[in-house]
């Protein structure tokens, strides 16, 4: 991967990273290899994917296959009974890569869950309201979080008329509503799946309900779907009550409710969310979780409620390599000032420098030829997006001075020698002012 590209991803990561610290999640890691057993029946139709490896001596392995599981696998064996984490590493998938789509078969996620017994939906809209943090600060356009509950899904199956053992066939087809029309699910569920047309035509006016979230619980309520359905009923009590810290959140204009949501990963057992872009013609997820109060029970006997999710980070990376690209603003390094001399036998004096400005926290660096050409400092200054040149010449160290090119000002500075950290760091600011009016 490019220094370019790796600097993008730096820069998400750092975004990231400070907004999960600043909702008080701490960062933990887990290994790349888990028991294979770890991993089988947690994913639905999508087991498929995970990467088997050979027997290594009597242990039957798997690459990751997310951070979620793991994250499960780590709670029980350390008896936990609450933590919000945060983790972000590569993951594996025996998929197709499609890089137009951000389908890689090695890549990162980045996962914010909280675990624990706590207020009803209080986890569940903070853990929102880090999504829509991350998405609006990282850049990547315009968005909208879906929204729907588990137990929305297990009454809609229910009052169709099907099968519950069909529950997983079922929605993985109406997963499907936001790349294909209900004309290609319904024929996937009857010819498929086995369902009648009455079934069908009973679950096309469920996933007809999406919108924004008052009006569509309103609708709920007004049309009685769940009259008399108990779980349905205590399900929208649950859903007021989420939107209404959502909204006190500030953060309740970017959720849809959409019952064309159904996220078909085995273990979710409450509010499931996907974060889609509105403002482009890319399909996919660029985020996507939800609660998942069984899965440590599976590993531990204890169950322990959590709620969790993920970033679709390579996605998003690629929508800000695009951004990048056509603004010109990729930059591989962070350095702040290139020092350069100008006369032989200079290059004593210049590491003297970098070193001075090194150890004020000044980002610097110098070209390893022992003595510089004036044309390839300044094209390798604005190749680089390198702010300022320091000079030092044999005049400037005859009389104890140092001169500054500031090239987004196209000015130059001169100042004592014992005043180089101080001086470049007033410059420095001098030209964060100027290229942020720029902006």
């Amino acid at each position: 991967m490019s220094p370019t590209k790796m600097a993008i991803r730096e820069k998400a990561f750092t975004i990231i990273r400070s907004i999960f610290k600043k909702h008080g999640a701490s960062e933990i890691d887990t290994p790349v290899f888990e028991l294979k057993e770890t991993l089988t029946s947690k994913y639905g139709e999508d087991s498929k994917l995970i990467y088997d490896l050979k027997d290594q001596g009597g242990e039957l392995l798997a690459l990751r296959y997310d951070l979620t599981v793991p994250f499960a696998r780590y709670v029980a064996q350390r008896g936990l009974s609450s933590i919000k984490r945060f983790h972000i590493a590569k993951v594996y998938r025996r998929d197709t890569p499609q890089m137009n789509k951000g389908r890689f078969r090695e890549f990162y996620q980045c996962d914010f869950d909280i675990a624990g017994s706590y207020g009803l939906m209080i986890p569940d809209a903070d853990l929102l309201s880090v999504i829509i943090d991350i998405l609006s600060s990282i850049g990547v356009g315009e968005f909208v979080v879906k929204l729907n509950h588990r137990k929305f899904l297990d009454a809609m199956i229910n009052l169709a008329g099907c099968e519950k053992r069909k529950f997983k066939a079922i929605c993985s087809s109406i997963d499907k509503l936001d790349k294909e029309p209900w004309s290609a699910v319904r024929d996937e569920l009857i010819n498929m799946k086995g369902l009648t047309n009455l079934m069908c035509d009973k679950l096309e006016k469920f996933v007809q309900y999406k919108g924004s979230p008052w009006e569509m619980l309103n609708r709920l309520k007004t049309d009685k779907v769940f009259e008399g359905h108990e779980q349905g009923m205590e399900t929208i009590k649950e859903m007021e009550l989420l939107f209404t810290y959502l909204e006190s959140m500030k953060v309740l204009d970017k959720i849809s409710f959409d019952f064309s949501l159904a996220r078909g990963l085995d273990y979710y057992t409450g509010v499931i969310y996907e974060a889609v872009l509105t403002d482009t013609d890319r399909v996919g997820s660029i985020s996507g979780g939800g609660r998942y109060d069984g899965l440590i029970g599976m590993f531990s006997g204890k169950n322990i409620p959590s709620v969790g999710g993920s970033i679709g980070i390579e996605r998003i990376f690629n929508i800000l390599e695009e951004k990048a690209k056509a603004e010109g603003v990729i930059r591989a390094t962070e350095t702040q000032i290139l020092v350069t001399s100008m006369g032989k036998n200079l290059t004593p004096k210049r590491m003297e420098a970098c070193a001075d400005l090194w150890r004020a926290g000044i980002k610097a660096e110098t070209l390893y030829v022992e003595n510089p050409r004036t044309d390839k400092t300044f094209s390798y200054a604005f190749d680089n997006g390198i702010p300022l040149i320091l000079i030092i010449g044999e005049n400037e160290i005859k009389n104890g001075i140092y001169k500054v090119k500031a090239l987004n000002e196209n000015k130059e500075y001169e100042f004592k020698v014992e005043e180089l950290v101080p001086k470049v760091q007033e410059i420095l600011k001098n030209n964060q002012v100027l290229l942020s009016k720029d902006k």
